[in-house]
């Protein structure tokens, strides 16, 4: 206690030096966190799938669609327990800015499919007896403030015309890491108006997702699937749901990793800035260590006092960072809307922002210490006023 009581009195004795040097650290240890929360974001879809489905699309293009008669076909390979389907529906909620992920599915085996989309049994059941229902993420629902039995007009764009949905239910997930600002509504709603309009164009789905008896069986019964389709009118890829979504990813691979880039390239920034703090201490009290030593102080006493008081700093200044980063990090989800579906602050980004700020502490305060440590007592004393 009398150490840390020593400590934590160093460390202030120049309050606003360590004040100010204190807020660097609560900026760049908030924004590490907010950087590190960002990259969680973009791979939430990938930790919020299931090893038991996986996901046929066309094998040119995610873009061509697969004809509804493989359906059944799916339903009798090996392995397969479950199929279902969906189509990217790509519609304007008012106005552009408000984008949130729209898909016609076929609503019991899909929702089969997806137990992590928690429904009320009353709201499933009107859900799937109204053909123009819809249902929503309690996040989406929160966002626009929809109420079950709302009217939501969507804009098609890649099926053309107002599309009039009510809202029947509004899911919750069953963990942080579920999706809750997705539409769905029903795929034959969809197929009846493009039937009526284009019947050749009617009887295609967008991927069908596929469930398995046995994670570890994926690769085999995806070879199935996709034998089962070769030299066909239209082949298939079948990959993991965790795989697919990973496909998305890499799309923005480069952005991910200038983000990455950018929160390391903080914390070095910081840790600079500390270093100097260290080293300005550490020369203005070359006469005090000298004394110590003179004392009797071991080397590695003084070493102990600037390591301390270097981490005393760090640690305050990234404490209160780690506490700020929840609030920012909130109002940031609030501010981007659906952008990311799931925006949370994790336990990994506050063990690493714990890691970098003791890391900080160590670094800032290695050459000052060392040089500290070997300081002629005689030439020391040569500063005492």
């Amino acid at each position: 206690m009398f150490i840390f009581r020593l400590l934590l009195k160093n460390a202030f004795r120049h309050r606003l030096r360590t004040i100010l040097t204190m807020v660097g650290l609560v900026v760049a240890i908030c924004a590490f966190g907010l950087l590190r929360t960002i990259v969680d974001a973009w791979y939430a879809g990938v930790e919020g799938t299931s090893s038991v489905r996986l996901i046929t699309r066309n094998a040119t293009s995610l873009t061509f669609p697969l004809p509804l008669n493989y359906a059944e076909r799916l339903k009798t390979v090996e392995g397969v327990t479950g199929v279902s389907w969906s189509n990217w529906f790509g519609g304007v909620y008012i106005t552009e800015r408000n984008f949130f992920p729209q898909f016609a599915v076929e609503a019991a085996s899909y929702l089969a499919l997806y137990p992590e989309y928690v429904l009320k049994d009353d709201e499933k059941k009107a859900f799937l007896l109204d053909r123009q229902g819809a249902i929503v993420g309690r996040k989406l629902a929160n966002q626009y403030g929809w109420k079950v039995g709302d009217q939501i007009p969507i804009r098609g764009t890649i099926f053309p015309g107002t599309w009039n949905f009510t809202l029947r239910g509004i899911w919750d997930g069953i963990d942080a890491k579920t999706d809750e600002s997705q539409l769905l509504f029903h795929w034959q709603y969809l197929a009846e108006t493009v039937r009526k309009r284009q019947a050749s164009s009617a009887d295609y789905v967008g991927v069908y997702i596929v469930r398995i008896n046995e994670p570890n069986n994926a690769p085999l019964i995806s070879e199935r699937i996709d034998t089962l389709f070769k030299n066909s009118l239209a082949e298939t890829l079948t990959e993991t749901e965790k795989a697919f979504q990973l496909g998305f990813v890499s799309m923005s691979e480069a952005i991910l990793v200038a983000i990455n880039a950018v929160s390391i390239v903080i914390v070095v920034i910081i840790m600079a800035v500390m270093a100097n703090t260290m080293m300005m201490t550490a020369r203005e009290r070359i006469a005090e260590y000298a004394t110590l030593k003179a004392l009797g102080f071991s080397p590695e006493f003084v070493i102990k006092l600037l390591f301390g008081e270097s981490l005393v700093i760090a640690l305050l200044g990234g404490g209160l960072g780690m506490v700020a980063t929840i609030p920012i990090a909130n109002a940031f989800a609030k501010s981007v809307g659906t952008l990311f579906p799931v925006f949370r602050v994790s336990d990994t980004t506050m063990l690493y922002q714990l890691l970098a700020s003791v890391i900080v502490g160590v670094v800032a305060a290695a050459w000052p210490a060392w040089k500290m440590s070997r300081i002629d007592i005689v030439n020391g004393l040569r500063h005492v006023a």
